[in-house]
């Protein structure tokens, strides 16, 4: 194979990646790195050097679409970005000095729990919730815009979305991927924040948490340009697709479709992390 025909598969598979991890706001990292590793047998820092790349493009992407429409929740994203980061910075430390086997390991087990996430019916949430008088301090709450018009919501559940965060920056920094599960989980289950607010504005999120930790994979060599272009112009492309799609989708059947491809992705990372393959 040559290295243009080399490049032009990773472009396309990160392409059909950042499609999926705008739609869902769980970013094109959970399918890059699995992709990477799995299928073209890169070794998995340098996959995860190159999937943090592309998380930055699909955030920067996706998330210009998605303030535009009214979708994102800035003073959210930039008050939790402060846990994401530091959480970050800590895992992407932790990740130069395990194998590469645990990360395997640890990579499946996040993409199954991402799949329960995604394939689970969720309510969305409405103005009828009473605000915490911390997020009002704060003025966490907003609006968005639905067929009925612009619909407001309330927030709750800070600290507790605060403290999710940072787990999902360590989760960033270690594998190498925007997190957006556990972001999701954190505004959508703990902060009581509607499902599109909270896919939209993990998608706002993951880039800032993406380059904290981008920065000490740089440092030690992990990022090959050669790699991350091809993944970074695919993602970035996928992205803005997904943006579009997002605002006409039945949000149920894409969860449903992207939970299985990653229940896959997530039992062979397992397999091939426990048995030393990876």
């Amino acid at each position: 194979m040559s290295i243009l025909e080399f490049s032009a598969l990773i472009g396309l598979g990160s392409l059909l990646a950042g499609f999926l991890g705008a739609l869902t706001g769980l970013g094109g990292g959970v399918v890059v790195v699995p992709m990477l590793t799995l299928l073209f047998h890169v070794d998995i820092r340098y996959a995860i050097g190159a999937s943090l790349v592309s998380v930055i493009a699909t955030s920067s992407g996706a998330a210009a679409a998605y303030v535009r429409e009214g979708y994102s929740n800035i003073r959210i994203g930039m008050f939790l970005e402060t846990a994401t980061t530091i959480g970050a910075l800590a895992g992407a430390a932790i990740a130069l000095h395990v194998s590469g086997s645990f990360i395997a390991v640890v990579f499946g087990l996040v993409l199954l729990y991402s799949a329960f996430l995604s394939s689970r019916n969720r309510v969305e949430h409405g103005a009828n919730l009473p605000s915490s008088k911390l997020a009002e301090r704060l003025r966490l709450g907003g609006s968005y815009p639905t067929n009925e018009g612009r619909q407001s919501y309330n927030v709750r559940g800070v600290p507790a979305g605060y403290s999710l965060m940072f787990g999902a920056g360590v989760l960033s920094g270690l594998l190498g991927i925007g997190s957006g599960a556990v972001k999701v989980l954190a505004m959508d289950q703990a902060m009581k924040i509607p499902f599109k607010v909270s896919t939209t504005t993990s998608n706002f999120m993951i880039g800032v948490t993406a380059a904290a930790s981008a920065g000490l994979y740089l440092r030690r060599g992990y990022i090959a340009p050669g790699l991350a272009m091809p993944v970074m112009l695919g993602v970035l492309g996928g992205s803005l697709i997904g943006a579009r799609v997002l605002k006409k989708a039945r949000v149920r059947v894409l969860r449903y479709l992207f939970a299985a491809v990653i229940v896959v992705l997530g039992i062979e990372m397992i397999f091939s992390g426990a048995t030393g393959r990876l």
